[in-house]
């Protein structure tokens, strides 16, 4: 299969779909990369480091798109790159379709296959290619944070971790997931008074004995939201619903309870936010204000370490690169059920329920828009999320 990894055009995104590691074990499958000239440079690969590993130097991304069979990329489409799809056509990339209308037209327009990282399964349930980027997020989160709280950049002037004779801030992280836990652990090496809201009691379980007790969990009401708003100084947003459009957990009336110069930090802001005054920011204008509060909502945070980033994506991402690239979509579904979930459009139909109700169109399931109804798909079903 013709692999094709074109550069990235999203504002300030420096990551690249995959490292020569990757195009190395691609080839050893008989698979032929091509890269886009400069796709690496923002990781600081060069295109020299690809042609060592066997892929072939591609002069730009219409020359990509015109030859390859699968596209790997590493956040959503922009336009220009999704008018360049064509029928048949496979992708492989973070989609966040659920709050895009406009992203989820015109992918089903192409009537290429869409299939989305966040959303392919483990045998659990969980959701292994989106993992590395929130392991990430979620502490470049609380760094993020620990910035904007300095009195120069609007925040209100108070260090994380205090001083001997001066209190710590507090940091109130909502969702004790991937991002929540990782936003937490580095909220604890700072020295900050650390509380994770979530409403799975198992989960606070496994994150009491995770930091041996050295942060506070809340199990995650409106009241008990309300209740620590007023003490926060930072408020991390790290709610995930599995490709659905992330619930509110701040309303911008309980922004009243919060002190002025406090920052909240919606690391959810790729599934639409997770808190009512939530917009979507760059890197190079991260925050904005709202109520005398500091919201910083970059939506590719991940994005601003693309060594770190890149290396962490295709180590997850590659079996499952792979494993398409060899048997094709419908094989490699029957052989790992967990990617059914990761198929979000197909034949011009949305088919992940989550992101049907997201942008209010119908749900079609992944068989029928496949046409895999009668065939052997055993255990799909149960690798729903």
């Amino acid at each position: 299969m013709k692999i094709g990894i074109p550069t990235e055009i999203k504002l300030d995104e420096y990551r690249v779909a995959v490292t020569p590691a990757g195009v190395r074990e691609m080839n050893e499958h008989g698979h032929q990369v091509l890269v886009q000239a400069g796709a690496g440079n923002g990781s600081a690969i060069a295109d020299a480091d690809y042609e060592a590993q066997g892929a072939s130097i591609v002069a730009d991304a219409a020359a990509i798109f015109a030859q390859a069979e699968m596209i790997l990329h590493v956040k959503e489409l922009q336009p220009t790159e999704i008018e360049m799809l064509r029928p048949g056509q496979l992708l492989f990339t973070y989609l966040h379709l659920a709050p895009d209308p406009e992203q989820t037209r015109g992918l089903c327009g192409s009537g290429a296959t869409c299939i989305a990282y966040e959303t392919v399964a483990d045998a659990h349930g969980r959701l292994p290619l989106l993992a590395p980027m929130s392991e990430i997020a979620g502490k470049i989160a609380t760094q993020a944070g620990a910035f904007m709280l300095e009195k120069p950049l609007g925040g209100r002037g108070i260090l994380l971790g205090g001083v001997p004779g001066v209190a710590a801030a507090n940091v109130m992280v909502i969702g004790g997931g991937v991002v929540g836990m990782n936003a937490a652990f580095i909220a604890i090496g700072m020295e900050a008074d650390v509380f994770v809201f979530d409403r799975s009691i198992d989960r606070l379980r496994e994150l009491e004995v995770a930091f041996g007790g050295r942060c506070s969990t809340v199990y995650s009401t409106t009241l008990a939201v309300e209740e620590m708003l007023p003490r926060a100084d930072l408020v991390i947003g790290a709610v995930l619903v599995h490709g659905a459009r992330a619930p509110f957990v701040v309303r911008r009336d309980q922004l009243a309870l919060m002190k002025p110069g406090a920052v909240l930090v919606d690391v959810a802001i790729d599934q639409g936010g997770c808190f009512e005054t939530s917009r979507p920011t760059t890197h190079r204008k991260p925050t904005f204000e709202v109520d005398g509060i500091t919201h910083y909502c970059v939506a590719n945070m991940p994005g601003a370490v693309p060594i770190t980033s890149t290396h962490a994506l295709t180590n997850a991402t590659l079996p499952y690169a792979i494993a398409l690239a060899d048997h094709g979509v419908i094989e490699a579904i029957r052989r790992d059920p967990g990617l059914r979930p990761g198929v979000n459009v197909a034949a011009g139909k949305v088919t992940h329920p989550a992101v049907a109700e997201g942008v209010g169109v119908d749900y079609v399931p992944v068989e029928e828009a496949l046409g895999l109804e009668g065939r052997e798909t055993a255990g799909t079903e149960a690798a729903e999320v």
